[in-house]
């Protein structure tokens, strides 16, 4: 029997000791799902904290419920490590480690690398590995590949590496790990087999592509669909402000229609480790063959100016009262990069506080799902939301529209209130002004 043969008996047989690499927002969902499946799996993470405290059947990820990962752990199908010699003991191994940008936008694939480095340390035949961290097309064949290869192992034959990219939506109830789509790409024929079979052996749908060059910028164009669109109706609030037309309106009106329009909606920016980062991957990649993305980086530009956009409406509500910035005390609620999650990486909250801060305003900020964080090395808290925090403010700032903020009570108690999300569309009128993100003061009504 071939070595693609075994693996897949044992795949399908729950014999195959799963291995994830990087236990974060993907990898301890995948880690779960693997588990609850009947393998037993290896989650191996650099982090001590994380490690023990996952071992203790404590969650560290929103998505991640603590009555479900605790009985894994006590049953042994899951356990986490930060030995890096048990990736010895799996047959197959996903890696979900993190991919930033660098100063300059370029990917730095220091994690990935050293996910690798462990890994060909680690390796031995009859091995499937599965790279899930959003890349540049090419990563898997360029980087992965050679270092695997330099261990002695023929790619396709005594090892099998493929790509699959998260498609991870934090805090998204109806769309999980394990009823999202999974798209599956090998380095040949043999490896999109064995890890189309890994994957379908947990989740619900897998969609295998010709190869990993296709799997990776699948990602990549999903979400630069998402950032140009965002972009464009970004651009289209900023034309509706000067023109005097209400974008809100504007948009609920154009998804009447039931063909050629997808909905998308204006905002303070963008945030996540998703779709600020990802067309970023593709751009540099392009700029390598001669080749300018200009629509990647249009929507790029407008899409990081909007956290200024929100800070000048600020500025204009605070002169309608005959106030600066500067000195002014401004109630910021919401700093997770979107609603009713925990997340705040890359969260525009955080370029709005920092300008304002810039300009000398007072901020303190409410979020019930971020009590504290810490940005520039400064320390901040989430302060509670009473009728006095909201009326002693000179100006409240609606960021991030979470589900459990009574916001008729903001609109009630505030002096002016700069909604960015339209969370006041449909409240009744308060005490003070509502400006829009898309209208220079507007008032709410029943």
């Amino acid at each position: 029997m071939s070595l693609k043969d075994q693996l897949l008996a044992k795949i399908e047989d729950r014999s195959a000791c799963i291995g994830i690499v990087g236990l974060g927002y993907v990898g301890l969902p995948l880690a779960v799902e693997f588990a609850k499946a009947g393998f037993h799996v290896i989650g191996y993470d650099v982090s001590k904290r994380v490690t023990a405290q996952l071992m203790e059947g404590r969650s560290h990820i929103q998505d991640v419920p603590d009555k479900e990962l605790a009985p894994l752990v006590k049953a042994g199908k899951f356990e986490a490590t930060t030995d890096e010699k048990r990736l010895s003991e799996t047959d197959a191994i996903s890696i979900a480690v993190p991919t930033p940008l660098g100063k300059t936008r370029d990917p730095d694939m220091s994690y990935v690398i050293a996910a690798a480095d462990a890994i060909q340390r680690n390796c031995h035949r009859g091995l499937v590995i599965v790279l899930e961290s959003t890349t540049y097309p090419g990563t898997t064949r360029e980087v992965m590949q050679p270092k695997i290869e330099s261990a002695g192992f023929k790619v396709g034959k005594d090892i099998f590496l493929a790509f699959s990219p998260e498609r991870v939506d934090p805090g998204n109830k109806k769309w999980t790990t394990k009823n999202t789509p999974k798209v599956v790409g090998g380095i040949t024929p043999a490896c999109t087999e064995v890890a189309t079979a890994l994957y379908a052996s947990c989740l619900d749908t897998i969609v295998p592509v010709s190869a990993t060059e296709t799997a990776e910028l699948v990602k990549l164009l999903e979400n630069t669909f998402r950032s140009v669109n965002i972009g464009l109706v970004n651009e289209m609030a900023i034309v509706c402000d000067k023109l005097g037309v209400d974008i809100w309106e504007v948009i609920d009106a154009a998804a009447t229609k039931p063909f050629g329009f997808m909905k998308f909606t204006p905002g303070p920016g963008i945030g996540g480790h998703c779709i600020p980062l990802d067309p970023h991957y593709l751009a540099w990649k392009m700029r390598t063959l001669n080749y300018k993305t200009r629509f990647i980086d249009l929507a790029s530009e407008i899409n990081s100016e909007m956290p200024a956009v929100v800070v000048r409406k600020v500025a204009l509500a605070l002169n309608d009262d005959k106030k600066s910035v500067n000195g002014s005390r401004v109630l910021v609620l919401g700093v997770a990069y979107k609603k009713d999650i925990t997340d705040i990486r890359e969260s525009p909250a955080l370029d709005v506080i920092k300008l304002l801060e810039s300009q000398g305003a007072k901020v303190h900020y409410h979020d019930p799902h971020v009590l504290t964080f810490r940005e520039d090395g400064h320390e901040y808290a989430s302060v509670p939301l009473t009728d006095k925090e909201i009326s002693i403010a000179d100006a409240v700032v609606i960021v991030t529209d979470h589900s459990s903020v009574d916001y008729q009570r903001v609109v009630d108690c505030a002096a002016v209130v700069v909604d960015t999300r339209n969370a006041t569309a449909k409240l009744t009128k308060g005490k003070g002004r509502i400006v829009s993100l898309a209208s220079v003061t507007s008032y709410a009504t029943a």
